[in-house]
């Protein structure tokens, strides 16, 4: 029986697999992801950082925690809508796997697109600015964390029982920007008013911003192993809702 429950994990994974890398090749370079989960990040971080002084290393962190969130949770939005009005998301739901399969491999999606695009203002720190990276082993894990727990995220949007785009997109940006002014990205933890800080504690980019303090300029405020965890946590419980908000929006005909 155990060697049975084995197999089958194997078998699912390698489906989720199969289904991550066939939507890197297809959507990757599509302008919805381009815009959305390429172009906004930088154009938002640089808008609001002009002026502002701080060093290049809290630069990098605030940048790549940026990325990470909205790269990442961009994915789902735009990948599955688009495959409802192709009518692939059908096929992919008829095949011999179950939905949590499907959403695991539509969030890796997500999880390498971040990843990869976090690479560039990365290089570009390193390279071009001279960043010091304080802990090379917190940013790679804060980096992966993120984006996958970023990436779950977004497929709870993606559930909206819609073929456009942009029906998607409206709802996901009224929440994400709340979460952004609240995670110390823009304003320290530490020069939040109290009762602020506190709505700062329920976002999941709270922590990974604050990890990406603790890896690259070495001034985290919270505790990195609770950070680690948080995200870890977070990118779990988020494919509970979402499982449950396609399949209701399978029932509907979506």
């Amino acid at each position: 029986m155990k060697e049975g429950w084995l197999q089958r994990l194997r078998d699912e994974l390698a489906l989720a697999w199969t289904i991550a890398v066939k939507d890197i090749k297809v959507y990757y370079l599509t302008p919805p992801m381009i815009m959305f989960g390429l172009m906004m990040p930088f154009f938002m971080f640089f808008s609001f950082s002009i002026k502002r002084e701080m060093g290049a290393e809290v630069g990098i962190a605030r940048l790549l925690a940026l990325t990470t969130f909205f790269t990442a949770s961009s994915a789902g939005p735009v990948i599955i809508p688009l495959e409802r009005r192709m009518g692939t998301y059908d096929r992919l739901l008829a095949a011999p796997m179950s939905l949590v399969t499907l959403l695991l491999g539509k969030a890796l999606v997500g999880t390498f697109f971040a990843l990869a695009v976090s690479i560039v203002p990365l290089s570009v720190g390193l390279l071009g600015l001279g960043v010091d990276v304080a802990d090379a082993g917190l940013l790679l894990a804060g980096l992966a964390l993120g984006s996958l727990a970023f990436s779950t995220f977004g497929l709870a949007f993606a559930s909206i029982p819609t073929q456009s785009v942009g029906s998607i997109m409206m709802p996901s940006t009224l929440i994400r920007w709340p979460l952004l002014f609240i995670s110390g990205i823009f304003i320290p933890l530490e020069e939040m008013a109290t009762w602020t800080r506190g709505l700062a504690h329920l976002s999941p980019l709270t922590y990974a911003q604050d990890l990406m303090n603790h890896a690259v300029p070495g001034a985290g405020l919270l505790n990195p192993w609770l950070d680690l965890a948080v995200l870890l946590v977070s990118g779990i419980l988020f494919l509970v809702p979402s499982t449950l908000m396609h399949r209701r929006s399978r029932q509907l005909g979506y």
